[in-house]
């Protein structure tokens, strides 16, 4: 049997949050392969707000989009995450579906250029006021490459200190030697 990379896992728990219509949030663009996942399972109805610091993510995710012809269902934000709560229109607010971050570096470029564990703290307090009260936010965590390790602690302590209006699992693999990635799944627990 296959071994589901760590990325199917998350898109396959995606699908169980992904209705048509839904708005959602990728934090991180990167070369467009969760934007496009999300913008794939939304229906014509739905809408992606994609971040990325850099041009190239951007590029790379609107060719992907423009190739499915799925460009008209996302907004491209060439911002960093921390700013979402700027960028995505007050009306908006409190109805994001649904999260995604898939934090360090985009592949294949400059590994200095990274996310940081300040700026994602402040983009994942930012996605709290713009969830849904049935809202879902992933968050894959890469400790293995400088500054990783610590944004991964970092991120398991903020979803740790969370009110119990929140779900918080925290995948750790098994024998990795820390450097393999972390998966953390917050589901908002409407009142």
């Amino acid at each position: 049997m296959a071994r589901v990379s760590l990325t199917g896992q998350v898109h396959k728990t995606l699908l169980a949050h992904l209705k048509h219509g839904v708005t959602c949030i990728d934090a991180t663009a990167g070369n467009g392969f969760d934007t496009l996942f999300l913008a794939s399972h939304t229906g014509e109805a739905g809408h992606i707000y994609a971040f990325d610091i850099q041009q190239q993510a951007i590029n790379n995710t609107k060719k992907r989009l423009a190739e499915t012809d799925l460009l008209d269902r996302v907004t491209l934000i060439r911002a960093g995450h921390e700013t979402m709560l700027e960028q995505v229109p007050a009306t908006e607010h409190s109805k994001i579906d649904i999260i995604v971050f898939n934090l360090g570096y985009l592949p294949r470029t400059d590994k200095s250029v990274i996310t940081h564990e300040s700026t994602t703290l402040q983009a994942l307090n930012s996605s709290l006021k713009l969830l849904s009260s049935h809202g879902y936010i992933s968050i894959l965590a890469y400790p293995g490459h400088p500054g990783g390790r610590e944004e991964t602690e970092a991120v398991k302590v903020w979803a740790k200190s969370l009110p119990t209006t929140y779900d918080v699992r925290i995948h750790e693999p098994e024998n990795s030697g820390g450097s393999s990635p972390e998966w953390i799944e917050i589901n908002a627990i409407a009142e």
